[in-house]
């Protein structure tokens, strides 16, 4: 084959893959945000509170998750990639489905752990998987489009609601999705897993202490690594603390259910695409000056997306900036996801890029999305939604603040070392 129609069918390879996992996301992303979607009808039905609801959609599954990623991370530098997705894909399907049986907190609270245990395996597999297959320059837009799945299964989630849920009722929305994922676990089981960057192959790779203490030494070589992930801890704040915003919606700016639903649904689909696809475009044309460059105008687009949260939040539903600035906040609070991870990639050693991004995520997770729902509901339960919805906002800021700090830290990407091989 000539070498310009070998690199045509690698560019149409690793953009089939790219756009499958991205599909797997939003697959992920459906059944995770479908509880916080149904949160109305669920607390109605079950006698819930909203701190029980930030509990189940924060601490009960990301606890799990964030845990699971970290595993999975490691696993993912060990073994095959699509085997470990296909597992973890099925078991989150056949908890999704088992949520609807629930009948309490305890029983919604171990199906909700059991769809973590799988859908840990997706993230640090699938962007290790993007980083062996895609060129440097097209990672941003790349995990952009991977991360485009957090919308769209956030959108898809609350238009199952709201159209299922008054009809069919809560229950049935878990039961008619979980089989879905089953369908797919043959599919993703065959995926091909391509060679590792910097030529390490699954089987020689270093045991799990090792790795562990690899991930460390590079992190003390270069402790802007720990910098960065503490940023994605306080920047999450505002995102996980967003699934409270169709209660809030409904409880304290008076929508009907339904309507709040399928609005929360195409506000989710636009701002989150736009976002997820801008940010990271822009982010890459940052790139171009350095890693640290990426970092600087992530933090600075996430002052501009803080500022419309902060509106929204304050804005009474009849004027007319409360949908453009809900647009705005949905563009940030869905977009920084994968501009901040491909950072991470970026700066991670050679060989253990999966293990910091599945460590980085394990932070984020069990520190940022596990307590903001949590808290958030805490602060709603006394003081009301609107003030604990404005209150994710402040740690949100200082953790793009952080990224700016150490963008401007950073000069022109280093030369990579081999840290895992040095252990």
């Amino acid at each position: 084959m000539e070498p310009k129609a070998e690199a045509d069918a690698s560019d149409r390879g690793a953009v089939r893959l790219v756009l499958g996992l991205a599909a797997l996301n939003v697959l992920a992303y459906v059944d995770r945000q479908l509880l916080a979607a149904l949160a109305p009808l669920i607390m109605a039905d079950l006698g819930l509170t909203r701190a029980d609801i930030g509990l189940l959609v924060g601490v009960t599954f990301i606890a799990v998750f964030a845990i699971g990623t970290g595993v999975a991370g490691a696993f993912a530098d060990r073994g095959s990639r699509p085997r470990l997705m296909a597992g973890g894909l099925g078991a989150w399907s056949v908890a999704t489905a088992l949520t609807g049986t629930a009948t309490g907190f305890a029983s919604l609270a171990a199906w909700r752990a059991l769809v973590g245990v799988g859908e840990a395996t997706l993230p640090p597999t699938a962007l290790s998987l993007i980083g062996d297959r895609v060129a440097p320059e097209r990672r941003g837009l790349a995990s952009g489009v991977f991360y485009a799945g957090v919308p769209l299964g956030f959108a898809l989630a609350f238009a199952l609601a709201g159209w299922l849920g008054p009809w069919l009722g809560w229950r049935a929305c878990f039961l008619l999705l979980g089989p879905l994922g089953l369908l797919a676990v043959a599919f993703v089981w065959r995926m091909g897993d391509p060679p590792r960057r910097g030529g390490h192959a699954a089987a020689p790779a270093p045991g799990l202490s090792a790795t562990a203490g690899a991930l460390a030494r590079a992190v003390r070589e270069r402790p802007a690594l720990a910098v960065v992930a503490a940023g994605g801890v306080l920047v999450v704040f505002a995102s996980a603390a967003s699934q409270h915003a169709i209660t809030w919606l409904v409880q304290e700016r008076g929508f009907e259910y339904r309507r709040a639903a399928l609005l929360s649904s195409a506000m989710l689909l636009a701002g989150g695409l736009v976002g997820s696809l801008a940010i990271g475009a822009l982010t890459d044309r940052a790139r171009r000056r350095g890693v640290g460059a990426r970092l600087v105008a992530l933090g600075a687009l996430g002052a501009a997306g803080l500022l419309a949260s902060f509106a929204f939040y304050t804005l009474a539903p009849g004027s007319p900036l409360f949908l453009p600035c809900w647009f705005l906040a949905q563009c940030w609070l869905m977009g920084w996801y994968g501009p901040c991870v491909t950072a991470l990639d970026e700066m991670a050693p050679a060989g253990l890029k999966a293990t910091t991004v599945g460590a980085s995520l394990l932070l984020i997770n069990l520190l940022g999305v596990a307590t903001g729902p949590y808290v958030a509901g805490l602060i709603g339960d006394h003081w009301g939604l609107t003030a604990g919805l404005r209150w994710s906002l402040l740690p949100s800021a200082a953790g793009a603040l952080l990224f700016v700090l150490v963008g401007l830290g950073e000069g022109k990407p280093r030369p990579t070392t081999d840290v895992a091989a040095s252990g």
